[in-house]
């Protein structure tokens, strides 16, 4: 029979009127369709298909920021990174496209954008990073109109990729990376690389000026060893003691300015500050930080019980914010909401990260981490994991290039297909 919205909305009020134990099944709203939401939400079901899972996302496509960077330069279209949620649909996650905006740990209950209130048993929180339009004098969201981001995928990347393919041979492009934390930390150097890529081999006579608001990065030594190898004349790194941290932009003339002076581009990407996702806010889920501390066994927010933040969004230690911590995190979130429904203990994790990131189409670099909870948040396992050797030969980096694209179609493939 063909569900009508009538009897969908008539069918949330009844189950919000009912008290948890007189319904036939536990019900988990997952918040946020991306690497962690769709993962818990799967592995919900997976763990208990009994339960009633439902996912609430705005967007009928969910576009892949893993990856992006090769769609600035022209190595990929932007078609590749788009999945959508037939799949989820088939295991029977009910998928609810609407904003959240407003959630009520007392009552249990989410609002969405066209009021219909749903009730849960355990929320999960995924709503992934909203960028800080406050952090950075000059830049807003008209500003990202002059000067992109890129840093969420979609119509940003497909900008930032128009505006460099217009410059002029013998431009500069200039990106600020912002302080820690935020999502994807070898990212902004990934893209500084690739753009640097893009330059020497269409734009020869261009530069690239990297302004960081830090003096170290994820993956430092491999980048910069790189970058000396491969693009001595198209690549300047300008770290924070160098007077790279970024005070103001101007998006009328393309200038970033530092304590040092100013830089001008003829293509300027600014990467600005970040915090977690508003609706995490709204639900009182984030400390003064702007990000959500969270139990490190069960990822149960420290500030409102029943409701778990997975991804981005929440703090996780040593753990960064990437596309495969997504997803590990999300697997152990929703097996640990699927014992606490049953009223057993959930075991202590070990979840473990894995990062790629290209210098070049064949020269890959990589750094895995393992984790445990440790003092209320997760630390490093000592001697577990790894970082790709700096004095590696041609061919390990061009496997290690080729391990990042299985990778991407593994995680895809198991969270969407």
């Amino acid at each position: 029979m063909k569900t009508t919205r009538r009897l969908f909305l008539g069918g949330a009020t009844a189950a919000l009127a009912l008290p948890a134990h007189a319904q036939s099944a536990a019900k988990v709203v997952v918040v946020g369709g991306g690497f962690a939401g769709a993962t818990a939400a799967r592995f919900l079901r997976r763990e208990n298909p009994k339960l009633h899972v439902t996912l609430v996302e705005p967007n009928a496509t969910f576009i892949a920021c893993p990856f992006s960077n090769e769609v600035l330069v022209g190595l990929r279209e932007l078609s590749a990174q788009q999945f959508r949620y037939d799949a989820l649909k088939r295991e029977g996650i009910q998928i609810v496209q609407q904003a959240a905006t407003a959630i009520d740990a007392d009552t249990r209950t989410v609002t969405l954008s066209d009021k219909t209130v749903l009730s849960y048993d355990r929320l999960i929180l995924a709503p992934g990073i909203d960028l800080d339009w406050k952090a950075l004098p000059g830049y807003d969201e008209a500003a990202a109109q002059r000067m992109p981001h890129a840093w969420k995928a979609g119509e940003q990347t497909t900008l930032l990729r128009r505006q460099l393919e217009a410059m002029q041979d013998g431009g500069t492009v200039v990106i600020s990376a912002p302080p820690n934390p935020f999502r994807c930390p070898p990212g902004p150097y990934e893209r500084a690389s690739l753009i640097a890529w893009y330059l020497k081999t269409k734009k020869p006579r261009s530069k690239l000026i990297v302004l960081d608001a830090k003096d170290q990065f994820s993956k430092q030594r491999l980048f910069t060893a790189a970058w000396k190898q491969l693009y001595p004349d198209n690549l300047e790194w300008v770290s924070l003691s160098q007077g790279g941290k970024v005070t103001s932009v101007d998006p009328s003339t393309n200038t970033f300015t530092t304590e040092f002076g100013a830089h001008k581009a003829d293509v300027g990407n600014v990467i600005p500050p970040q915090r977690a996702g508003r609706i995490a806010e709204l639900a009182g889920a984030t400390d003064r930080t702007g990000w959500c501390p969270i139990d490190p066994v069960t990822f149960e927010s420290r500030l409102h019980k029943n409701i778990h933040v997975v991804g981005d969004a929440a703090i996780a230690g040593a753990m960064p914010k990437s596309a495969f911590a997504a997803n590990a995190q999300a697997k152990i979130c929703a097996a640990a909401v699927a014992k606490l429904l049953r009223g057993e203990t959930p075991a202590e994790p070990r979840p473990i990260n894995t990062c790629y990131s290209l210098v070049a189409p064949d020269y890959g670099i990589s750094i895995a981490g393992v984790y445990h909870p440790v003092n209320g948040l997760l630390a490093d396992v000592e001697g577990a994991g790894g970082i790709s050797p700096v004095d590696a030969p041609a061919q390990t980096r061009k496997a290690e290039a080729d391990y990042a694209a299985a990778w991407f179609r593994t995680i895809t493939g198991e969270v969407f297909g």
